[in-house]
């Protein structure tokens, strides 16, 4: 900030108030000269030498006052231009003088105009003017004042927004400065309606009342009212176009700036703010976007992380989601509701006793979302290392949960787990239930179902609870293993009904003759079709097996 920038700023307020009182008066004084019968000599003399003695006067209290007034704010400029640290008590101040200096100068103003109107009538009429002579006084300085009101309370307005509220208030927020006078909308458009028709009004009903008064027949009269309206016709038409200007281009600035930023915000660029300048409802909506727009900035920033932890999440499970060989055929799928969530599954092969087994395990975390998705994360990695040494599956899953146990017991959080070992050369089936539903195992030659179930809590509850591995020895070839989440067979429709495990037997029963990939995918078709138009409520995890040869 240069030194003609901080004069122009200290200033700004005492060149309009200055401004305004110039307008107003020299349009009064053109109106009363023009439309009236001029005065009488030796009141002219008396006027004149009071608008010399009386004018000066005023505006050297005004200027005082200002000045004074302007003290935290004019401060604030010097140490800006200076490059000094400026104190949050002297600009919260500042700001408060600030917003509130509109309301005191005209406050200010209209009693001084006050104040000269009880003056100059009272000297007229103890000077024995007549009352043609002090109604004239009367109306031209209550007029004058009046629209010296209204003409300043708009130029200051333009000044504040224009220039002072970008130095004072660089990020916005002038709606959240406390103890200062709102320049609502409402105000101000009673202000333009007050200039634009009330004070013209006011003027023309004066003026024909004096005229009336004075004129001595009916043609001086006709021709002395036709002067007067004409005359207040244009200079209030001249005012009224000023103030128009003034105001529009006050609120079309402003709403043209949100306009932009809401046209960035439709597009996904957040990085736009509103540039606040108005202490009213327009400027109370910018401050409202600004906050808005960082609020969608950092959900912006927290979907793109949701986006990276869910593909993460992703590679941790097969990147495939099928395995087929000559031993068995593995399927498996997880929808998850939200970016990230908290079921599981894996398959993967482990070493025991000079023969490689089959590790398959399918897990629902409690609820779902970030923290789902790091206890899964956690189990996997827990599982897949343990599962590399030695140890039954009933071993395995103890290990896990006590470790489990260890880093979650405080959170509250759990999750329930079906862990599987298949050893194609005996055909030998073990498993650990977890507090997870029943698997499901289907038999095509038999067309029989039956339900693997299994003692056993869910993992993170309990450190030192011991599992208990269940094992079937007669796994025939062709047989089908069906486990999945709660997310599958409590998915429902828009009627509240649920899919059910009655119509996963159906489908198992209908499609056992192909292969595990083709079971899966028509499972999950079956269930994203039944619930229809409904979002999915909770994850859904499925994982099919067909055993044997």
């Amino acid at each position: 900030m240069n030194a003609w920038t901080r004069f122009r700023l200290k200033n700004s307020m005492l060149t309009a108030m200055v401004g305004a009182n110039l307008i107003s008066g020299l349009s009064m004084d053109l109106l009363i000269i023009q439309g009236d019968a001029p005065p009488p000599p030796a009141i002219l003399r008396l006027a004149t030498f009071l608008d010399l003695t009386f004018i000066p006067i005023v505006f050297a209290v005004a200027i005082v006052f200002i000045i004074r007034y302007e003290r935290p704010i004019r401060r604030y400029l010097n140490r800006q231009e200076a490059g000094e640290p400026i104190s949050g008590k002297l600009t919260r101040k500042a700001r408060r003088r600030l917003l509130n200096e509109p309301y005191m100068l005209l406050m200010m103003s209209w009693s001084l105009w006050l104040y000269g109107t009880i003056l100059y009538t009272g000297i007229f009429w103890f000077s024995g003017a007549g009352p043609i002579e002090i109604h004239r006084a009367l109306f031209r300085s209550l007029s004058t004042g009046l629209t010296t009101v209204v003409v300043a309370f708009f130029l200051l307005e333009s000044i504040l927004q224009k220039w002072l509220a970008p130095v004072f208030f660089p990020e916005g927020g002038l709606s959240q400065t406390s103890r200062v006078m709102r320049m609502q909308l409402s105000v101000r458009l009673g202000c333009l309606l007050l200039a634009c028709n009330v004070v013209p009004l006011l003027s023309i009903v004066g003026a024909t009342l004096r005229i009336v008064s004075v004129a001595k027949d009916q043609h001086e009269l006709a021709a002395m009212i036709r002067r007067a309206v004409i005359f207040d016709a244009v200079v209030f038409m001249l005012v009224g176009a000023f103030l128009v200007f003034i105001v529009s281009r006050n609120i079309t600035q402003s709403m043209g700036s949100i306009i932009r930023v809401l046209k960035q915000i439709r597009r996904g660029n957040f990085d736009h703010k509103v540039r606040v300048t108005a202490n009213d409802e327009i400027g109370y909506a910018g401050d409202v976007i600004n906050t808005m727009t960082e609020g969608l900035k950092e959900r912006d920033a927290m979907r793109h992380s949701l986006a990276l932890a869910r593909e993460v999440q992703q590679r941790l499970l097969p990147r495939v989601g099928v395995l087929t060989n000559e031993a068995l055929q593995i399927a498996g799928r997880s929808v998850y509701c939200d970016e990230t969530g908290g079921d599981y599954f894996d398959f993967f092969a482990v070493a025991r006793d000079d023969s490689r087994q089959m590790a398959f395990a399918l897990g629902d975390v409690s609820g779902h979302g970030i923290a789902s998705a790091l206890l899964m994360a956690t189990v996997r990695s827990a599982l897949r290392q343990r599962a590399a040494l030695p140890g039954d599956p009933a071993r395995i899953v103890q290990d896990v949960n006590a470790q489990l146990v260890a880093d979650v017991q405080e959170s509250g959080q759990f999750m329930t787990l079906f862990f599987f070992l298949y050893a194609p050369d005996n055909r030998m089936l073990q498993w650990v239930r977890a507090g997870h539903d029943p698997a499901l195992l289907y038999d095509p030659t038999g067309d029989r179902f039956e339900t693997l179930r299994g003692e056993g809590i869910a993992l993170g509850l309990d450190g030192d609870y011991a599992y208990r591995t269940n094992r079937r020895v007669d796994i025939k070839p062709g047989q089908i293993l069906v486990v999945g989440t709660d997310g599958v067979w409590e998915s429902r429709n828009t009627t509240e009904e649920m899919f059910g495990k009655e119509r996963v037997r159906d489908l198992v029963r209908r499609h056992a003759g192909r292969d595990a990939h083709h079971i899966r995918e028509v499972i999950l078709a079956a269930v994203k079709s039944f619930m229809g138009d409904r979002r999915a409520e909770d994850d859904i995890t499925l994982m099919v097996v067909k055993l044997g040869a």
